[in-house]
Protein backbone atom coordinates (compact mmCIF):
# COMPACT_ATOMS: atom_id res chain seq x y z
CA UNK A 1 0.00 0.00 0.00
CA UNK A 2 2.10 2.90 -1.30
CA UNK A 3 -0.58 5.43 -2.22
CA UNK A 4 -0.55 8.55 -4.38
CA UNK A 5 1.01 11.94 -3.74
CA UNK A 6 -0.84 15.04 -4.95
CA UNK A 7 -1.43 18.44 -3.38
CA UNK A 8 -1.54 22.15 -4.11
CA UNK A 9 1.64 23.99 -3.17
CA UNK A 10 -0.38 26.57 -1.25
CA UNK A 11 -1.70 23.76 0.98
CA UNK A 12 1.77 22.68 1.98
CA UNK A 13 2.85 26.28 2.58
CA UNK A 14 -0.20 26.94 4.76
CA UNK A 15 0.39 23.81 6.85
CA UNK A 16 4.08 24.63 7.37
CA UNK A 17 3.19 28.22 8.32
CA UNK A 18 0.46 27.07 10.74
CA UNK A 19 2.67 24.55 12.52
CA UNK A 20 5.53 27.06 12.81
CA UNK A 21 3.13 29.70 14.12
CA UNK A 22 1.59 27.49 16.80
CA UNK A 23 4.73 25.57 17.75
CA UNK A 24 4.31 23.03 20.54
CA UNK A 25 0.89 24.48 21.41
CA UNK A 26 -0.42 23.22 18.06
CA UNK A 27 0.03 19.63 19.20
CA UNK A 28 -2.12 20.12 22.30
CA UNK A 29 -4.73 22.29 20.61
CA UNK A 30 -4.99 19.79 17.77
CA UNK A 31 -5.39 16.87 20.17
CA UNK A 32 -8.11 18.79 22.06
CA UNK A 33 -10.11 19.94 19.03
CA UNK A 34 -9.90 16.64 17.18
CA UNK A 35 -11.79 14.85 19.98
CA UNK A 36 -15.08 16.32 18.71
CA UNK A 37 -14.66 14.33 15.49
CA UNK A 38 -13.40 11.07 16.97
CA UNK A 39 -15.56 8.13 15.90
CA UNK A 40 -15.65 6.71 19.44
CA UNK A 41 -16.85 10.01 20.91
CA UNK A 42 -19.61 10.26 18.30
CA UNK A 43 -20.56 6.63 18.95
CA UNK A 44 -20.91 7.31 22.69
CA UNK A 45 -23.16 10.30 21.90
CA UNK A 46 -25.20 8.12 19.56
CA UNK A 47 -25.71 5.24 22.00
CA UNK A 48 -26.63 7.66 24.78
CA UNK A 49 -29.32 9.16 22.54
CA UNK A 50 -30.50 5.72 21.40
CA UNK A 51 -30.46 3.91 24.76
CA UNK A 52 -31.46 6.79 27.03
CA UNK A 53 -32.71 10.02 25.46
CA UNK A 54 -34.74 9.35 22.28
CA UNK A 55 -34.67 5.95 20.59
CA UNK A 56 -36.23 7.11 17.31
CA UNK A 57 -33.86 10.07 17.04
CA UNK A 58 -30.98 7.70 17.76
CA UNK A 59 -32.04 5.47 14.89
CA UNK A 60 -32.16 8.37 12.45
CA UNK A 61 -28.77 9.70 13.56
CA UNK A 62 -27.43 6.14 13.45
CA UNK A 63 -28.33 5.81 9.77
CA UNK A 64 -26.61 9.12 9.01
CA UNK A 65 -23.41 8.32 10.87
CA UNK A 66 -22.98 4.76 9.58
CA UNK A 67 -23.53 6.07 6.05
CA UNK A 68 -20.85 8.70 6.55
CA UNK A 69 -18.38 6.31 8.17
CA UNK A 70 -18.92 3.65 5.48
CA UNK A 71 -18.84 5.94 2.45
CA UNK A 72 -15.66 7.75 3.48
CA UNK A 73 -13.49 4.68 2.65
CA UNK A 74 -15.23 4.39 -0.74
CA UNK A 75 -13.61 7.69 -1.70
CA UNK A 76 -10.33 7.08 0.15
CA UNK A 77 -9.74 3.85 -1.75
CA UNK A 78 -10.13 5.65 -5.06
CA UNK A 79 -7.88 8.62 -4.28
CA UNK A 80 -5.30 6.59 -2.28
CA UNK A 81 -3.78 9.87 -1.12
CA UNK A 82 -0.79 9.70 1.18
CA UNK A 83 -0.74 11.84 4.30
CA UNK A 84 1.07 15.21 4.14
CA UNK A 85 3.89 14.39 6.55
CA UNK A 86 4.76 11.27 4.53
CA UNK A 87 5.92 13.33 1.54
CA UNK A 88 6.74 16.81 2.86
CA UNK A 89 9.58 16.74 5.41
CA UNK A 90 8.78 20.23 6.71
CA UNK A 91 5.35 19.06 7.89
CA UNK A 92 5.45 17.28 11.24
CA UNK A 93 3.09 14.52 12.33
CA UNK A 94 1.91 15.64 15.77
CA UNK A 95 -0.49 12.73 16.19
CA UNK A 96 0.42 9.52 18.01
CA UNK A 97 0.53 6.29 15.97
CA UNK A 98 -2.76 4.41 15.60
CA UNK A 99 -1.35 1.51 17.62
CA UNK A 100 1.76 1.11 19.73
CA UNK A 101 3.14 -1.35 17.17
CA UNK A 102 2.60 0.85 14.11
CA UNK A 103 4.73 3.64 12.69
CA UNK A 104 3.29 6.98 11.61
CA UNK A 105 4.88 6.27 8.22
CA UNK A 106 2.98 2.99 7.83
CA UNK A 107 0.14 3.96 5.50
CA UNK A 108 -1.56 0.60 5.93
CA UNK A 109 -1.92 1.32 9.65
CA UNK A 110 -2.54 5.08 9.43
CA UNK A 111 -4.95 4.99 6.50
CA UNK A 112 -5.29 7.20 3.45
CA UNK A 113 -5.71 10.94 3.71
CA UNK A 114 -8.47 12.03 1.30
CA UNK A 115 -11.05 12.90 2.52
CA UNK A 116 -10.73 13.47 6.27
CA UNK A 117 -12.99 11.06 8.17
CA UNK A 118 -12.98 13.35 11.22
CA UNK A 119 -14.21 16.29 9.13
CA UNK A 120 -16.82 14.13 7.40
CA UNK A 121 -18.13 12.57 10.60
CA UNK A 122 -18.36 15.82 12.55
CA UNK A 123 -20.06 17.72 9.72
CA UNK A 124 -22.63 14.96 9.33
CA UNK A 125 -23.49 14.32 12.98
CA UNK A 126 -23.65 17.91 14.23
CA UNK A 127 -25.55 19.19 11.19
CA UNK A 128 -28.00 16.29 11.46
CA UNK A 129 -28.68 17.25 15.07
CA UNK A 130 -29.33 20.83 13.91
CA UNK A 131 -31.78 19.62 11.27
CA UNK A 132 -33.60 17.50 13.81
CA UNK A 133 -33.73 19.94 16.73
CA UNK A 134 -33.91 23.31 14.93
CA UNK A 135 -32.41 25.15 17.89
CA UNK A 136 -29.79 27.88 17.73
CA UNK A 137 -27.25 26.01 19.85
CA UNK A 138 -27.31 23.03 17.49
CA UNK A 139 -27.00 25.31 14.45
CA UNK A 140 -23.93 26.94 15.98
CA UNK A 141 -22.42 23.54 16.79
CA UNK A 142 -23.10 22.38 13.22
CA UNK A 143 -20.70 25.07 11.98
CA UNK A 144 -18.21 25.60 14.80
CA UNK A 145 -17.43 22.00 15.80
CA UNK A 146 -16.73 20.67 12.27
CA UNK A 147 -14.55 23.76 11.66
CA UNK A 148 -12.35 23.24 14.72
CA UNK A 149 -12.18 19.49 14.05
CA UNK A 150 -11.06 20.09 10.46
CA UNK A 151 -8.55 22.74 11.55
CA UNK A 152 -7.15 20.33 14.15
CA UNK A 153 -6.43 17.72 11.48
CA UNK A 154 -4.42 20.26 9.52
CA UNK A 155 -2.64 21.47 12.68
CA UNK A 156 -1.62 17.89 13.50
CA UNK A 157 -0.19 17.45 10.00
CA UNK A 158 -2.33 14.41 9.17
CA UNK A 159 -4.57 16.00 6.53
CA UNK A 160 -4.27 18.54 3.74
CA UNK A 161 -6.81 21.41 3.78
CA UNK A 162 -8.47 19.89 0.70
CA UNK A 163 -8.97 16.63 2.64
CA UNK A 164 -10.88 18.62 5.23
CA UNK A 165 -12.88 20.75 2.80
CA UNK A 166 -14.09 17.73 0.82
CA UNK A 167 -14.78 15.95 4.09
CA UNK A 168 -17.01 18.82 5.23
CA UNK A 169 -18.88 18.84 1.94
CA UNK A 170 -19.34 15.08 2.00
CA UNK A 171 -20.58 15.11 5.61
CA UNK A 172 -23.08 17.91 5.03
CA UNK A 173 -24.39 16.34 1.82
CA UNK A 174 -24.93 12.95 3.50
CA UNK A 175 -26.60 14.61 6.48
CA UNK A 176 -29.06 16.58 4.35
CA UNK A 177 -29.58 13.61 2.03
CA UNK A 178 -30.46 11.16 4.80
CA UNK A 179 -32.65 13.75 6.53
CA UNK A 180 -34.51 14.41 3.27
CA UNK A 181 -35.03 10.70 2.56
CA UNK A 182 -36.28 10.11 6.11
CA UNK A 183 -38.88 12.84 5.64
CA UNK A 184 -40.03 11.61 2.23
CA UNK A 185 -39.78 7.79 2.43
CA UNK A 186 -42.01 6.29 5.10
CA UNK A 187 -40.57 2.79 4.88
CA UNK A 188 -37.20 3.14 6.56
CA UNK A 189 -35.94 -0.21 5.28
CA UNK A 190 -36.04 1.09 1.70
CA UNK A 191 -33.67 3.95 2.56
CA UNK A 192 -31.39 1.54 4.42
CA UNK A 193 -31.39 -0.91 1.52
CA UNK A 194 -30.38 1.82 -0.95
CA UNK A 195 -27.56 3.00 1.33
CA UNK A 196 -26.31 -0.55 1.91
CA UNK A 197 -26.41 -1.38 -1.83
CA UNK A 198 -24.25 1.67 -2.60
CA UNK A 199 -21.83 0.70 0.19
CA UNK A 200 -21.43 -2.81 -1.28
CA UNK A 201 -19.76 -1.26 -4.35
CA UNK A 202 -16.62 -1.07 -2.23
CA UNK A 203 -16.28 -4.86 -2.28
CA UNK A 204 -14.95 -4.54 -5.81
CA UNK A 205 -11.95 -2.37 -4.91
CA UNK A 206 -11.65 -1.58 -1.17
CA UNK A 207 -9.07 -3.62 0.73
CA UNK A 208 -8.67 -1.54 3.87
CA UNK A 209 -9.73 -2.38 7.42
CA UNK A 210 -11.87 0.73 7.83
CA UNK A 211 -14.14 -0.24 4.93
CA UNK A 212 -14.79 -3.77 6.16
CA UNK A 213 -15.23 -2.62 9.76
CA UNK A 214 -17.89 -0.10 8.78
CA UNK A 215 -19.55 -2.53 6.37
CA UNK A 216 -20.08 -4.89 9.29
CA UNK A 217 -21.26 -2.04 11.51
CA UNK A 218 -23.75 -0.88 8.89
CA UNK A 219 -25.18 -4.38 8.41
CA UNK A 220 -25.49 -4.77 12.19
CA UNK A 221 -27.28 -1.44 12.61
CA UNK A 222 -29.69 -2.03 9.74
CA UNK A 223 -30.64 -5.53 10.97
CA UNK A 224 -30.74 -4.65 14.67
CA UNK A 225 -33.26 -1.82 14.28
CA UNK A 226 -36.18 -3.91 12.93
CA UNK A 227 -35.39 -6.76 15.36
CA UNK A 228 -35.55 -4.35 18.29
CA UNK A 229 -38.77 -2.81 16.98
CA UNK A 230 -40.48 -6.20 16.65
CA UNK A 231 -39.20 -8.18 19.63
CA UNK A 232 -37.49 -5.95 22.22
CA UNK A 233 -39.31 -2.60 22.26
CA UNK A 234 -37.27 -1.02 25.05
CA UNK A 235 -38.18 2.38 26.46
CA UNK A 236 -35.95 5.39 27.03
CA UNK A 237 -35.15 6.64 30.51
CA UNK A 238 -34.30 9.93 32.18
CA UNK A 239 -32.99 8.22 35.33
CA UNK A 240 -29.28 9.21 35.61
CA UNK A 241 -28.31 5.90 37.25
CA UNK A 242 -30.02 3.84 34.54
CA UNK A 243 -28.40 5.97 31.82
CA UNK A 244 -24.95 5.38 33.30
CA UNK A 245 -25.62 1.65 33.63
CA UNK A 246 -26.94 1.29 30.10
CA UNK A 247 -24.01 3.11 28.51
CA UNK A 248 -21.32 1.77 30.85
CA UNK A 249 -22.36 -1.88 30.63
CA UNK A 250 -22.85 -1.50 26.89
CA UNK A 251 -19.32 -0.21 26.37
CA UNK A 252 -18.00 -3.02 28.56
CA UNK A 253 -19.97 -5.55 26.53
CA UNK A 254 -18.47 -4.11 23.36
CA UNK A 255 -14.93 -4.61 24.67
CA UNK A 256 -15.72 -8.14 25.87
CA UNK A 257 -17.39 -9.23 22.63
CA UNK A 258 -14.56 -7.76 20.57
CA UNK A 259 -12.04 -9.71 22.66
CA UNK A 260 -13.96 -12.99 22.55
CA UNK A 261 -14.59 -12.87 18.82
CA UNK A 262 -10.86 -12.42 18.18
CA UNK A 263 -9.84 -15.47 20.23
CA UNK A 264 -10.34 -18.10 17.47
CA UNK A 265 -7.87 -16.25 15.20
CA UNK A 266 -4.20 -15.39 15.42
CA UNK A 267 -3.08 -11.77 15.45
CA UNK A 268 -1.15 -12.44 12.25
CA UNK A 269 -4.31 -13.63 10.48
CA UNK A 270 -6.36 -10.67 11.69
CA UNK A 271 -3.75 -8.23 10.37
CA UNK A 272 -2.66 -9.87 7.10
CA UNK A 273 -5.05 -7.83 4.92
CA UNK A 274 -6.39 -10.76 2.91
CA UNK A 275 -10.02 -10.81 1.81
CA UNK A 276 -10.73 -13.65 4.23
CA UNK A 277 -9.32 -11.81 7.25
CA UNK A 278 -11.10 -8.60 6.26
CA UNK A 279 -14.37 -10.52 5.89
CA UNK A 280 -13.87 -11.98 9.38
CA UNK A 281 -13.38 -8.41 10.61
CA UNK A 282 -16.66 -7.34 8.99
CA UNK A 283 -18.49 -10.30 10.56
CA UNK A 284 -17.01 -9.52 13.97
CA UNK A 285 -18.31 -5.96 13.89
CA UNK A 286 -21.66 -7.14 12.54
CA UNK A 287 -22.17 -9.51 15.48
CA UNK A 288 -21.07 -6.91 18.06
CA UNK A 289 -23.33 -4.17 16.75
CA UNK A 290 -26.32 -6.46 16.25
CA UNK A 291 -26.06 -7.79 19.80
CA UNK A 292 -25.59 -4.36 21.39
CA UNK A 293 -28.31 -2.52 19.48
CA UNK A 294 -30.80 -5.31 18.83
CA UNK A 295 -30.54 -7.73 21.77
CA UNK A 296 -28.77 -6.04 24.69
CA UNK A 297 -31.65 -3.52 25.29
CA UNK A 298 -33.88 -6.48 26.26
CA UNK A 299 -32.02 -6.46 29.60
CA UNK A 300 -32.97 -2.86 30.43
CA UNK A 301 -36.46 -3.53 31.77
CA UNK A 302 -35.43 -6.70 33.62
CA UNK A 303 -32.44 -5.20 35.43
CA UNK A 304 -33.96 -1.78 36.10
CA UNK A 305 -37.23 -3.19 37.51
CA UNK A 306 -35.21 -5.25 40.00
CA UNK A 307 -33.19 -2.22 41.04
CA UNK A 308 -36.40 -0.27 41.62
CA UNK A 309 -37.89 -3.10 43.75
CA UNK A 310 -34.75 -3.19 45.91
CA UNK A 311 -35.25 0.46 46.74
Amino acid sequence: MDGNTFYFEIEAQFMIWLQNLLGEAGKYLGALFTVFGETMVLVVILIFIYWCYDKELGKRIGVAIVTTVAWNPLVKNVALRRRPYMDIPEIKCLKAPTTTESSVMDIAAQGYSFPSAHATNSACVYSFMALEKRKRIFKVCAVVLPFIVGLSRVMLGVHYPTDVIIGWIMGYVISFGVFFLNSKVKRRWIVNLIIFAITLIGLFYCRTEDYFSTLGVMAGVFLAMPVEEKFVKFENTRNPLFCVLRVGVGLGAFALLNYLLKLPFSEEFLRNGTLISLSVRAMRYFVIVFVLLGLYPALFKIVESRLVRKK
